[in-house]
């Protein structure tokens, strides 16, 4: 009788280890397999809070919060022309939880000689989001009424007209550059910390023109300060309609600001698998299409695979336009 009960006892004891041992493997096999996203994901900014990028960064990151059901917490590091960003998104852990908003910069940053390991090629592209071409803005008052007679004087008078952009080397700056490489013209370049601090110089008599975006222009087009003579793309921009463009005056050109979604190289595919149309969701939606409406941006999503050639062709023509212009940091 002692035999059996010690028997059955030792069955039991067996028993409880067995399921123990198979709820403790479940256990760890759920950890190892579960599911991204199961933590908090960072959103790297390469620019100032406040600014366009910035806004739609954190625009985006509100939405994918929505869809991935887990925090999007934005960090801003700013420095070399978004370099110091890009670097250290490069750089960090491709498990999905470190992700950045990359601007028009990841193309030229290594022409510039700000960094020689960031392009293109060195990160997964999740997404564009947006696109704001170049104007040639003067002021209201200007006597250059069209640009035919804005590129007629500069003919007449090299070096003469002040053209303000937002920093050597800036992407506003690869615009006058790039107009005037067009035109066969010489322009007086002026830099400033950022492209307000160029329209302020312009609203306040202090240069002669600017070659920033739609976006930065509208409101001083709308309260009556300035005027655009030309929009540096093929298209027409929805937001000043009437302004011819580069390419219907005879000049080849297209030079915008850009923005997009990024992360390490060598993401996961099931990490890409949830990312992708989580971004594409964020940038298609109500939020940021308002907020583009407001700030005269032009939602422009590409997918990861549309982003990463659009992004290398850029990246090709910029190794190739900036140190042919002698543009340096």
């Amino acid at each position: 009788m002692k035999k059996s009960k010690i028997m059955v006892a030792l069955g039991l004891v067996a028993s409880m280890v067995f399921m123990t041992g198979c709820a403790s493997s479940g256990g760890s096999t759920d950890k190892k397999e579960a599911k991204y996203p199961n933590k908090q994901i960072s959103m790297i900014i390469q620019a100032a809070p406040g600014g366009l990028s910035d806004t739609v960064a954190r625009t985006v990151a509100s939405e994918l919060q929505k869809t991935l059901g887990v925090p999007v917490v934005s960090t801003n590091k700013t420095g070399a022309a978004g370099a110091v960003a890009m670097s250290f998104l490069q750089g960090s852990n491709p498990d999905g939880y470190t992700i950045g908003y990359v601007p028009v910069e990841l193309a030229m940053v290594k022409a510039l000689g700000y960094a020689n390991d960031v392009e293109p090629d060195g990160f997964t592209l999740l997404g564009r989001s947006n696109i704001s071409p170049a104007t040639v803005t003067v002021r209201a008052d200007s006597p250059w009424k069209t640009i035919e007679e804005f590129i007629d004087y500069a003919k007449q008078n090299p070096s003469k007209i002040k053209v303000g952009n937002s920093g050597t080397g800036s992407i506003w700056h690869i615009a006058a550059a790039t107009v005037e490489s067009a035109t066969n013209t010489k322009f007086n370049h002026v830099p400033f910390d950022g492209a307000a601090p160029a329209i302020a110089a312009l609203m306040g008599s202090h240069i002669d023109a600017v070659t920033v975006s739609v976006s930065e222009v509208k409101s001083g087009v709308e309260s009556g300060q300035l005027r655009v003579l030309s929009v540096v793309d093929e298209n027409k921009s929805p937001f000043f309609p009437e302004v011819p463009t580069m390419k219907e005056k005879g000049y080849d050109i297209v030079v915008a600001a850009w923005g997009g979604f990024a992360a390490p190289k060598n993401l996961p595919k099931e990490v890409q698998d949830a990312l992708i149309p989580a971004i594409e969701k964020a940038i298609q939606s109500e939020s940021l299409k308002k907020i583009a409406n407001e700030r005269a941006f032009t939602v422009a999503y590409q997918n990861g695979e549309e982003f990463y050639k659009f992004a290398k062709s850029q990246f090709d023509f910029y190794m190739k336009q900036i140190p042919a212009m002698g543009i340096k940091k």
